[in-house]
C-alpha cells in the first residue's frame, strides 16, 4: 500500500504564490508518473500537471507558464508552484501517483484563491 500526504493549500491573493506538496510512504519501490489534479466545485477533476520518473512533465493548458512542478525521488515527494494565482484556479488540489500500474491518490488540499 501507497499512502500520500498533501499539504500547503490555503487561501492566498490573486496574483499570489504556493507550494503544494505530496508525501508517498509505505511499500513504494520505483513511482513512475505523479502529478497533480485539481476539482473546482461543480466541476470534474481534471489535470493539472505530470511528472514522469524521467523528469519529463506535461501541463495543462491552464498551467502552462505560471505552474512548475518537481520531484525529489529520494524523498518520493512531488512539488507543485503556483505563481501568478487567479480566483479560477480555487479547486481542490489531489495528488496523484503511479506504483506498478495502480494509481494512488491523496486526500485533496484546498487552495482558495481570492479577487
Amino acid at each position: 500500500q501507497v499512502q500520500l500526504v498533501e499539504s500547503g493549500g490555503g487561501l492566498v491573493q490573486a496574483g499570489e504564490s504556493r507550494r503544494l506538496s505530496c508525501a508517498a510512504s509505505g511499500t513504494i519501490g520505483s513511482i513512475n508518473v505523479m502529478g497533480w489534479y485539481r476539482q473546482a466545485p461543480g466541476k470534474q477533476r481534471e489535470l493539472v500537471a505530470l511528472i514522469t520518473s524521467s523528469g519529463s512533465t506535461n501541463y495543462a493548458d491552464s498551467a502552462k507558464g505560471r505552474f512548475t512542478i518537481s520531484r525529489d525521488n529520494a524523498r518520493n515527494t512531488v512539488y507543485l508552484q503556483m505563481n501568478s494565482l487567479k480566483p479560477e484556479d480555487t479547486a481542490v488540489y489531489y495528488c496523484k501517483v503511479v506504483v506498478r500500474f495502480t494509481n494512488y491518490w491523496g486526500q485533496g488540499t484546498q487552495v482558495t484563491v481570492s479577487s
